[in-house]
């Protein structure tokens, strides 16, 4: 048996995935572990890095055990998690504190002033992450941390993306100078590109702050893409993690870059990655600007094409939320959904909950629903929020298209997508596209394909692809949806832009009377 592992680092939990060069996927286990949230400051979310690991090696020793796999067939494993997620880091790779995970958005005031200066200086990186740099990103979470642990700085060596920090401790990288750096998460979320030399130059940086004085150096490893070994696993974490040591291990990725590779994205494919917010990822051989997406990075996704990155900053978070304030499951309010029909609610739900990544993107924006009467549920408003992610991913998609971006196909991987086909449906109603869904789960497959790349079993992504990918299932769009959802469409990009500051000459006399309108058309 030849086997490899693929490890997916989500917000709650890791997932490790071992796949059979023969039979495909051959056994997955899941381990959990905590997100420290503060009621009181709702933009913290942090996590131990000792956790993760704990996680990683419950998880994978999980997986071999229900697999029946020997520890010597497990010929390579690769890492991808989320995204900023960073840790700062001092002598021999001690962390100086938890991780910043992506969903903190303590940074937003050092984001704003980052995208700021970009503009005034005319920086070129800025144009290529959207033209506005995110507090979900590393740099604006470095310069928070930086400022807010004065007694700490001094021991501080560097900063490093949770997918490098994975990679760096299982191959045994002691100085964290030394660790080799990921270009998709480098590219995506630090502005970094060989076009302009790789990062922003120093004096850029130190003029966003003095606190950033010498910070280039300290982040300017090597960048590499995913078909680069990084590194073999040690002995320690071998044993720990039950595996034979040596095995290769790749430079790391983004779970939701990787995922779309897993759900079998290509040239012309749009993949939403639909899990507690939802990335959409797209590949190009050339691409060109476009204005309110975040990032357009060499080699992100395939190695050797152009990767493209947009998204929602919650969606799954959302639809636990209306559960949550129900005192339910999103599994019950969801059952009673499949009877829903477009638009009837009379709801319009803005899913801006945790802020907007694309294409506003704006952090201080939040959620705001439109519509309700006396006599609304929590399934109402599950069911509008649905049609709300749906609609702002139409609207992305309307953006990617208009930046020369083909979307040919819309493929539904991530988590959500494999356990609520009303989500599915709702879809393929808004977007006017059939919408693929894996018939499997794909999370950790794109981990495999890099992984047996390493192994050596395949000449490159495509080849592994035809090996690993799940086949598809169609859900096709109603054609009696087109006419409600046309109406609501336009109801939500007028009100996107204008609560979000872009367009304030939108007439809203009307909107409350075209809700109940397109009601009562869909009733």
């Amino acid at each position: 048996m030849a086997v490899v592992a693929g490890v997916d680092f989500g917000t709650l939990s890791v997932r490790v995935t071992l796949v059979d060069r023969s039979k495909g996927p051959v056994a997955t286990a899941t381990a959990d572990y905590p997100l420290h949230r503060r009621r009181e400051d709702p933009d913290f979310a942090t996590q131990s890095h000792e956790h993760h690991m704990t996680a990683l090696a419950a998880a994978m020793r999980a997986a071999v055990a229900r697999g029946g796999v020997r520890p010597d067939e497990v010929e390579a494993l690769a890492i991808d998690t989320t995204g900023s997620t960073v840790i700062p880091l001092g002598a021999n790779m001690q962390p100086l504190d938890d991780y910043y995970v992506w969903c903190d958005h303590r940074a937003k005031a050092e984001a704003e002033e980052i995208t700021a200066l970009a503009h005034r200086e005319g920086l070129e990186a800025i144009d290529w992450c959207g033209g506005v740099y995110s507090h979900e990103w590393g740099f604006a979470k470095l310069l928070h941390w930086l400022r807010h642990n004065p007694d700490k700085r001094g021991a501080f060596v560097t900063m490093l993306e949770h997918c490098d920090m994975t990679v760096a401790t299982l191959t045994g990288v002691t100085d964290a100078l030394a660790a080799r750096r990921s270009a998709c998460a480098m590219g995506h979320k630090w502005m970094w590109n060989p076009r302009w030399g790789g990062l922003p130059a120093q004096a850029f940086l130190s003029k966003v702050d003095p606190l950033f004085e010498g910070i280039r150096e300290k982040l300017s490893q090597p960048c590499y893409p995913a078909d680069v070994v990084a590194g073999r696993l040690t002995p320690q974490w071998a044993e720990r993690l039950g595996l034979a040591p040596g095995i290769p291990i790749p430079t790391g990725g983004f779970d939701a870059h990787w995922d779309a590779l897993g759900a079998g994205c290509k040239i012309g494919d749009v993949i939403n990655v639909v899990g507690t917010s939802t990335c959409i990822i797209a590949m190009a051989e050339h691409a060109n600007l476009i204005r309110g997406v975040c990032g357009i990075v060499p080699g992100s996704v395939d190695p050797k094409l152009i990767g493209i990155e947009a998204g929602l900053s919650a969606t799954g978070d959302i639809f636990e939320a209306i559960a949550r304030r129900a005192g339910r499951t999103v599994g019950d309010l969801a059952a009673s959904l499949e009877r829903y029909r477009p638009g009837q609610t009379g709801l319009l739900r803005m899913t801006w909950d945790n802020g907007d990544r694309t294409v506003l993107v704006k952090a201080n924006l939040t959620g705001v629903t439109l519509g309700w009467n006396l006599l609304h549920t929590a399934e109402d408003e599950l069911f509008a929020a649905i049609e709300g992610t749906a609609l702002h991913t139409r609207l992305i998609l309307d953006r990617l298209a208009e930046g020369g971006v083909p979307v040919n196909r819309v493929i539904n991987a991530g988590g959500i997508p494999q356990h609520n086909e009303t989500l599915n449906r709702v879809y393929a109603n808004v977007l006017g596209k059939p919408v693929l869904v894996p018939r499997g789960t794909p999370v950790g497959l794109g981990s495999a394909i890099f992984a047996s790349l390493a192994a050596g079993w395949y000449g490159g992504v495509a080849e592994a692809q035809e090996a690993i990918c799940l086949p598809f299932r169609v859900v096709e769009p109603d054609p009696t949806a087109k006419p409600v959802y046309q109406r609501l469409f336009a109801v939500f990009r007028d009100l996107y832009f204008s609560f979000g500051g872009e367009n304030r000459s939108v007439d809203l006399t009307g909107v409350l009377t075209e809700l109940r309108s397109v009601a009562d058309l869909s009733n």
